[in-house]
Parts: structure tokens; C-alpha cells; sequence
């Protein structure tokens, strides 16, 4: 089951001014993280456990995943 997202607090990275595609997060719920579209904050989230969101982001930063 999904949690309640409407009382989420979203931000972006701030490696996200270029005004190009941006994804937000939140970190409102423990154990979870949701992801949405910046350019579609009513739209859908998706929810990761907050463990494989963190393995992403070490991944991200160790450069894992080339330069987009």
C-alpha cells in the first residue's frame, strides 16, 4: 500500500536549475521515499524503500551510471 502523498513535502536537487527534467523527492515518510515529476506535481509518484533509494543515489554519485 502506497502512503498518503498529499501532505508531502517535495524537493529537487539543486543541480536541477537548468530547467530541463527534474525529478522531485520527498522525505516526509520514514522508510520510504517517493519520486514524481516536477513538470507534473499532480501526477503519479513512485515509492521507493528508502534502503534502495539510498543504493541509487551512492550509485549516482559514484558515476555507475555514466553521464546523461
Amino acid at each position: 500500500m502506497s502512503p498518503d502523498l498529499s501532505g508531502a513535502t517535495w524537493f529537487k536537487s539543486s543541480h536541477s536549475n537548468n530547467g530541463g527534467e527534474c525529478v522531485e523527492v520527498s522525505a516526509s515518510f520514514p522508510g520510504a521515499v517517493p519520486v514524481r515529476d516536477s513538470k507534473d506535481p499532480s501526477g503519479p509518484a513512485l515509492v521507493f524503500p528508502a534502503s534502495a533509494w539510498c543504493a541509487f543515489v551512492a550509485g549516482v554519485q559514484a558515476g555507475e551510471f555514466g553521464t546523461v
